[in-house]
């Protein structure tokens, strides 16, 4: 179980660490602000201000994360009238931090009971000062001033100049698809290191790597490495498919192969022995498959495994959509914690192979065309290409809460059929 929980934590730190700094370097090289990149959800365990003007922070749930982009739509408005805050003063008695929160106090700050901001075009605060109702004091706001929300956490303000709206469309568009981008280059990268914990690429041929355990039936027959099995009892094997297909049947049962060394044909005799797998008794020998050792051959196999492991999923979606939908199909982070046991057990090449299906998984997931995920966003980008204009912010707003609203409810359901498909039945 602890291996487990960690794997897990590992895992899904990767993937999102991966997918959110996609985001988040498309954003700042945009000149959009990040305020917040955080690695979990829930309350904030530990933030640290970095002088790039984002604020970075760990909390508790390792579920998820995010980017809060200055001006997006998940960067809600902080400060309502009627809200107690502390005002921190600079040069020209300019605020340069606001504190919302009871957590945190200011050395020196004005109370200010607000009445009224505007932290995006003019930058001022207004209020009652030290609980004085009969005059509204108002404070100029410096352009990089923060504020300290109700959870101690400090964030830049977000001036309209820096807004996510304020990007160019192109800019925008590259933001909201660098996040699956991101997961599309980690996957590849992650074939590619399979491959090299492997020891190399394996070939699909005919072409045989001996098992070096003493009782390898292979071995013991007099095969060996580099050999290739041409046919067993007199059916031809071409490939490892067709050599897995024709010794399998025969579990205990004396077989004749035919093996190429070096170009000399050999004859041999060997009996396959019998091994239990999924409640069938099938024929094993002791070999695996060559592996291809060269670094062009492991490069080429990231890009290789990606693209035949995207097909798959992307079968598997149509299978869904076109009239065969389960819950079963779909998996939360109770079906990942679950699946995480299991390829735990496979050790580094296992963990590695289950990293490059999730983070392929999340990509192709974010891309989409549902509001509130990355692909709904590109799709409102296109949107907004084609007329030339965006969408009005109470259409767009409209969207975004319906698909919200659809992921919640999804969401939900996936969990609990998670937890009765794992843990109940």
């Amino acid at each position: 179980m602890i291996t487990t929980i960690i794997t897990f934590i590992i895992v899904f730190g990767i993937l999102v660490i991966v997918h959110e700094f996609g985001h988040f370097y498309f954003a700042k090289r945009g000149g959009i602000l990040v305020r917040e990149f955080s690695i979990g959800m829930g309350p904030k365990l530990v933030y640290h201000r970095g002088k790039d003007g984002t604020t970075y922070t760990l909390r508790l749930l390792p579920v998820g994360g995010y980017v809060r982009m200055a001006g997006a739509e998940d960067d809600e408005e902080e400060l309502k009238p009627g809200t107690p805050v502390s005002l921190y003063l600079g040069a020209n008695d300019t605020v340069e931090r606001i504190n919302t929160s009871k957590k945190s106090t200011l050395f020196n700050g004005i109370p200010l009971e607000v009445t009224a901001t505007d932290l995006e075009d003019d930058l001022w605060i207004e209020g009652y000062e030290n609980g004085d109702e009969s005059a509204v004091k108002r404070y100029p706001v410096a352009h990089d001033a923060t504020i300290i929300e109700n959870d101690g956490t400090e964030l830049r303000i977000a001036p309209r100049d820096v807004q996510f709206q304020a990007a160019s469309l192109g800019r925008r568009l590259v933001t909201n698809f660098a996040g699956p981008m991101n997961n599309i280059l980690l996957a590849i990268v992650t074939f590619m290191l399979m491959a090299v914990a492997q020891g190399g690429v394996a070939m699909g041929t005919n072409q045989v790597q001996v098992s070096t355990t003493p009782v390898s039936v292979a071995k013991q027959a007099g095969i060996r490495n580099n050999d290739k099995i041409l046919s067993v009892n007199g059916k031809k094997t071409k490939d490892w498919t067709a050599l897995s297909q024709a010794i399998q049947p025969r579990a205990n049962k004396a077989t004749k192969v035919t093996i190429d060394r070096n170009g000399t044909l050999k004859h041999l005799t060997l009996t396959p022995k019998g091994e239990t797998s999924n409640g069938k008794t099938v024929g094993m020998i002791g070999i695996t498959q060559a592996q291809d050792k060269r670094v062009g051959t492991i490069l080429l196999s990231g890009f290789t495994q990606t693209w035949t492991m995207t097909k798959a999923l992307f079968g598997a979606l149509w299978h869904m959509v076109s009239g065969h939908f389960s819950l079963n199909d779909l998996g939360g982070p109770v079906a990942i914690f679950a699946t995480t046991s299991e390829a735990a057990k496979f050790g580094l090449i296992g963990i590695l192979n289950f990293l490059a299906f999730l983070s392929l998984n999340l990509a192709i997931v974010n891309l989409l065309p549902i509001p509130a995920l990355d692909g709904g966003k590109i799709l409102l980008n296109l949107i907004e290409a084609v007329r030339r204009k965006p969408l009005s912010e109470n259409v767009e707003a409209g969207i975004t809460l319906v698909g919200v609203a659809f992921l919640v409810v999804l969401m939900l359901l996936v969990t609990w059929n998670d937890i009765e498909r794992y843990f109940i039945r």
